[in-house]
């Protein structure tokens, strides 16, 4: 999310050639999950990423979400109506130039429309071949459920971090039940205690990753960042 316009994540990432190489200095790294959405500076996300790694190497995973528009910067608009998602689902799979996404996710149910038939617009796609797997994010335990009762779902992505306590229930849940489980917002960026970033007043972004690392061991974390070093030190919660 971090490698898009500015501000309000809204269009192309300003340096696009810089992101390039930090999209593959991530995968030489030892990165093998890349999580981007529609949302993600309206498109522009997707496309650049498929500028720095398509065609894409084997075990990499591209995971994106749809069910939300980004209609200005910083604004959302949620869409979860079966015509909405098929519609994104076919812009991402050209946008990201392949001809199935691995990790689709529910950005975020729409509570004007029935979470079975987003979901259900999804298993029909999937069906179709055009998604490997479905995934759901910011959901409750009885959306997930619900959800369960339609498709296969893979993963979750919930926000979690050192001070923004997890929904206990959903991620105890996905580790009894072999759900991936990948919180956003790994690093606090919008949460503050006493005016300063939280991990500059808590601990360093290593300490902040492998606190949720060492949560279970179906939790996947997924900072961002738009720095190379930024990104070697990340890389160093898994190394310790």
């Amino acid at each position: 999310m971090r490698l898009t316009g500015q501000p309000g994540n809204w269009g192309p990432y300003a340096d696009w050639e810089a992101g390039i190489r930090l999209l593959r200095r991530s995968v030489d790294l030892g990165v093998n999950l890349i999580d981007t959405a529609r949302s993600y500076g309206a498109g522009w996300n997707e496309k650049l990423i498929a500028d720095a790694l398509a065609p894409y190497p084997p075990g990499l995973v591209i995971a994106t979400k749809g069910g939300i528009e980004k209609v200005a910067p910083g604004q959302v608009k949620v869409d979860g109506r079966p015509q909405t998602l098929r519609k994104h689902v076919e812009e991402a799979l050209v946008q990201l130039r392949t001809e199935r996404i691995d990790l689709f996710q529910l950005h975020r149910p729409d509570p004007t429309v029935p979470l079975e038939e987003s979901i259900g617009a999804l298993a029909q796609l999937q069906a179709q071949g055009k998604l490997r797997w479905i995934g759901v994010s910011n959901v409750d335990l009885h959306q997930l459920e619900a959800a369960r009762r339609v498709a296969t779902i893979t993963s979750v992505q919930n926000r979690c971090n050192q001070f923004d306590a997890p929904d206990e229930a959903v991620l105890a849940y996905c580790q009894r039940e072999g759900i991936a489980y990948l919180p956003h917002g790994p690093l606090a960026a919008h949460a503050h205690v006493a005016g300063a970033p939280i991990v500059q007043a808590g601990g360093s972004a290593t300490s902040a990753l492998r606190w949720l690392l060492e949560r279970a061991p179906n939790v996947i974390v997924i900072p961002g960042t738009t720095s190379l070093a930024h990104l070697e030190e990340n890389m160093n919660a898994w190394a310790t």
